[in-house]
């Protein structure tokens, strides 16, 4: 790699770039090595941007929680619209096709970038949390429309519907589930509360 070239954006390109090898070769894969590797960049680049690479994989991981910003919005502006079933599943398989079941795996499996995350993310796992924080809103102006109950508990439903996602989508390696079987999923957690049209 050739030294004093100018990276542009490189904490997109290093964050882009740990995201392929997390798809690719799951947490155990993702050394810095892989990383600058993947991005075509001196390892000591990463160096100079973060004090070391837990500080960079929880920037990482904050990162890509705040591009669910635009998922959240979208699917609470879906209120109204479809059948509740039916944005629920679209939105939950774009959450799951996303990078957050590897970043689940990621957390759970290097406890530095754990402890990391809980000096600004302080319960629970960042991905699935936001996740469930986006659902839980969604179900409140579902709520709010009178198209589920107005005793659905949004913040009970959310995270069962994330739970029983993230296990439907666990299996990196493998398939990932047909559409029909997260509308099945999502539909038998919420058949208590959808009102009739």
């Amino acid at each position: 790699m050739p030294t004093g070239v100018a990276i542009r954006d490189v904490r997109e390109q290093l964050f882009d770039a740990a995201e392929r090898v997390l798809f690719r070769d799951g947490p155990s894969g993702l050394t810095s090595r892989a990383v600058t590797t993947e991005a075509n960049c001196a390892k000591g680049v990463m160096h100079r941007h973060f004090e070391d690479f837990d500080a960079f994989l929880a920037e990482f991981v904050l990162d890509r929680i705040d591009r669910m910003a635009p998922q959240a919005a979208a699917l609470r502006d879906a209120a109204g619209t479809g059948t509740v079933a039916g944005n629920l599943t679209d939105a939950l398989t774009a959450l799951f096709e996303s990078v957050a079941v590897a970043i689940v795996a990621l957390v759970t499996f290097r406890d530095e970038l754990r402890a990391r995350l809980r000096e600004t993310w302080p319960a629970g796992v960042p991905v699935l949390t936001e996740a469930a924080v986006m659902i839980a809103s969604y179900l409140t102006a579902e709520r709010e429309l009178g198209r589920i109950a107005a005793d659905a508990d949004a913040d009970m439903l959310a995270p069962m519907l994330i739970g029983t996602g993230h296990l439907l989508f666990a299996d990196r390696k493998g398939s990932p589930p047909e559409a029909g079987a997260v509308l099945r999923m999502v539909t038998a957690v919420i058949a208590g509360v959808v009102q009739a049209p």
